[in-house]
């Protein structure tokens, strides 16, 4: 299964759209959202062509396709107009033996982590910048933001085929892949 995993539209219709084009040209299975879909939040700029109810469209339209976790931005207000769950705090997905966490990152992140077993992968956006690290026994991703990124970072998503893990931009370009069967598992 290929699944395209990326966070923090935060409204942006222009980078929804361009987030929406690379996961029909990347032809995958699932789209794995990484919450703070429609608001840019009082921290934020307003993204390039700010217009949450275009987004609203925008997924609704593609809303068999999406998996999603809440951001700290997201709210049941949201839930109202979007036609995909989008409150859970967690998603549980296994690759092999690996059992990966995602979640947003305002909660559970690096510095937090939630019970993981050695070797486990903690997912999540929040922090608009890509990593790929380990943190004690466990393997810490990002994807980046698809609207905002932060730290000189790209506007990114994730692709999760098989056993590897690729970083991209929104334009397809490749910048780092990871295959689990070379991450350390203690």
């Amino acid at each position: 299964m290929k699944i395209m995993i990326a966070s923090d539209i935060h409204g942006s219709a222009f980078y929804c759209e361009k987030m929406i084009e690379a996961y029909r040209r990347e032809k995958a299975d699932k789209l794995l959202l990484l919450g703070d879909i429609l608001y840019h939040g009082p921290r934020n700029d307003l993204p390039k062509e700010y217009n949450p109810k275009k987004v609203i469209q925008m997924l609704n339209d593609i809303k068999e396709d999406i998996l999603c976790v809440r951001g700290n931005c997201d709210t049941e207000v949201d839930q109202m107009v979007l036609e995909f769950p989008v409150l859970a705090e967690y998603c549980i997905l296994y690759v092999k033996d690996r059992m990966i966490f995602a979640t947003h990152g305002h909660t559970f992140n690096a510095e937090h982590l939630p019970m993981l077993k050695a070797g486990d992968i903690l997912l999540n956006g929040h922090f608009h910048v890509p990593a790929y690290r380990t943190v004690g026994n466990i393997i810490y991703m990002n994807p980046g933001s698809v609207s905002i990124p932060k730290e000189d970072s790209e506007h990114s998503y994730m692709i999760m085929e098989d056993e590897t893990f690729t970083w991209k931009n929104l334009e397809g370009d490749s910048y780092k892949e990871v295959s689990i069967t070379t991450m350390e598992k203690e």
